[in-house]
């Protein structure tokens, strides 16, 4: 068995020793047992970390190159015209917290693409889009923090500054108490 421990960043001179093919719920895992496009037994050792995407390159322990391709799988498919109706459908399906797929086909049509869910495709066709079933690769957008690296952060800033002018002595005495309560101060709940 062909043991993938490493994912890799290629070139066009990376020399590609096979192929595996993989649907979106194996391409997420970082350890499974496959079998590659040209019949070779395969494990993958991976770190967690992203999703494998369609092109990714692992290297396996012995030093060869295998290329990750996102298998065609049944997915749903809503094409709608772009600009306003087209952020209106992605904001309400994210709204969903589901993986989606986005694109454009050759004629310049929009779609979001995400695995078939009666609720979900009832809501693409209520906000006006013509949904079509049919198999794709489904690659889905690997999100804003994914872009900055795997862990997810928040940078709130809580500056406390007062600005309370104090040319005279004084003192705070034991009944006064200042209170910081951020329960709802931008909507997220931070304990300090």
């Amino acid at each position: 068995m062909l043991e993938l421990i490493k994912r890799i960043d290629g070139t066009a001179s990376t020399d590609i020793y096979d192929t595996l093919t993989l649907p979106y719920e194996l391409r997420i895992r970082g350890r499974l047992k496959a079998v590659s496009d040209n019949d070779r037994d395969m494990g993958l050792f991976l770190d967690r970390g992203p999703m494998l995407r369609h092109g990714d390159l692992l290297q396996a322990k012995s030093g060869e190159v295998i290329q990750v391709l996102a298998a065609d799988e049944p997915v749903a498919t809503a094409y709608i015209e772009s600009g306003l109706p087209l952020a209106r459908l992605c904001y309400h399906l994210g709204n969903r917290h589901v993986s989606l797929a986005l694109g454009s086909d050759e004629d310049g049509r929009h779609w979001v693409r995400f695995p078939p869910d009666h609720v979900l495709e009832e809501l693409a066709v209520l906000l006006g889009a013509e949904l079509v079933h049919h198999e794709a690769p489904f690659d889905p957008e690997s999100g804003a923090y994914a872009q900055a690296g795997r862990e997810h952060s928040h940078s709130h800033s809580h500056d406390h500054a007062h600005s309370q002018s104090h040319d005279h002595d004084h003192s705070h005495s034991s009944t006064q108490h200042h209170d910081h309560n951020h329960s709802q101060h931008d909507g997220h709940t931070h304990a300090h």
